[in-house]
């Protein structure tokens, strides 16, 4: 045989025999380097989807990164203050952090838009406003001067409109009532001459018993039956109009952020977003249930707020949005952002999810 068509034939069977054995190896994970990280969040110990999505969050993490990534997880006060969470990821006291947005509405107004706007979107539409409608990059563009990246890591769904130890009958009711309530929707009770008190979950209920606050507004059924709030207020109203699809976040400072390879950014991301969905799902799959317990068991009054109270609340609501808007130049950017992508949805909605429950309501 000729010595060059020999090796030739050598080489391609060598190279046919080291693609074999490559396709049919067993591949092997280059772990390299272990990151441990701390999240700090806003809730109480224990406390059902809030606190459980942020424990669950973490073990997706680390699953999906075959634990290159590990995170310690602690409830609200056992690290940093509720309210801290902030300030504790921002500062890289911590690597990451769960809360709310509109509690930070101290430190940009602009947060506020990105949980809950009153009479605005439900948790279908926050969401398509963040991955489809550019909501998710106007959140960085916001949390950028804070070092913090922020990614949807639950929804409420409709929550309900509130506790209170006195019957809303007219606009006027509000007036000198004390109420816990955070965000757009606090500042609009504000506006209808009510004196609204910022509480973390662990210090409301405390207050309420006690007459430091006449009015309480949490979540909806599945944790309010939790709190107790039945055994220190009389009247449950609804609906929520104050948060139609309160988002809830995760924060990573984005320093410790953006020092992950990009696989390990993306299963942050991945795993946020799969924690969005199974919170909404567990509300929806639970809220039913805890509100029959409350009206059956507890012998709570469910009242709707009145067609005249709704409407003037969404009056105010229209005009308290504007004002918080005109606060700083990011947060109107915000809101007109927020307000175009509404009304786009909404021509749909009408005629697909309004028109359907009206059919079988």
């Amino acid at each position: 045989m000729d010595r060059r068509d020999f090796l030739k034939k050598v080489g391609v069977g060598t190279a046919t025999a080291a693609a074999a054995t490559t396709v049919n190896a067993p591949y092997v994970w280059a772990k390299g380097k272990t990151y441990m990280w701390r999240m700090v969040t806003t809730w109480p110990p224990e406390l059902p989807v809030l606190q459980d999505g942020a424990v669950r969050f973490a073990k997706r993490v680390e699953e999906m990164s075959e634990g290159r990534i590990k995170i310690d997880v602690y409830a609200g006060g056992e690290l940093v203050p509720p309210l801290g969470t902030f300030d504790a990821v921002s500062q890289g006291t911590v690597e990451c952090g769960s809360g709310a947005s509109y509690y930070w509405a101290g430190k940009t107004p602009a947060a506020q838009w990105f949980s809950a706007v009153p009479f605005g979107l439900n948790a279908q539409g926050m969401n398509a406003w963040f991955y489809s409608g550019g909501g998710l990059q106007l959140w960085e563009e916001v949390y950028a001067p804070f070092n913090v990246v922020s990614r949807p890591q639950g929804n409420t769904g409709v929550q309900m409109g509130g506790w209170f130890n006195k019957k809303i009958n007219t606009i006027d009711d509000y007036k000198g009532l004390k109420m816990r309530i955070p965000g757009l929707g606090g500042k609009v009770v504000s506006k209808a001459g009510g004196t609204v008190v910022l509480l973390a979950g662990g210090e409301i209920y405390t207050s309420l018993e006690r007459g430091v606050i006449d009015a309480t507004e949490w979540v909806g059924p599945l944790h309010d039956l939790r709190m107790g709030f039945y055994q220190a207020a009389k009247y449950y109203y609804y609906p929520g109009w104050h948060e139609p699809g309160t988002t809830l976040e995760v924060m990573f400072n984005k320093k410790a952020y953006d020092s992950l390879p990009k696989d390990l950014q993306a299963v942050l991301d991945a795993a946020a977003a799969e924690t969005n969905l199974w919170s909404l799902c567990e509300f929806e799959a639970q809220n039913g249930a805890a509100l029959q317990t409350l009206v059956k068991k507890h012998k709570v009054q469910l009242v709707r707020f009145p067609d005249e109270v709704l409407k003037a609340l969404r009056k105010l609501a229209e005009e308290t949005i504007e004002e918080e808007a005109d606060k700083d130049p990011m947060a109107r950017k915000v809101h007109e952002a927020f307000k175009a992508f509404k009304a786009k949805v909404s021509a749909w909605g009408t005629v697909s999810e309004a028109a359907y429950y009206n059919a079988i309501g």
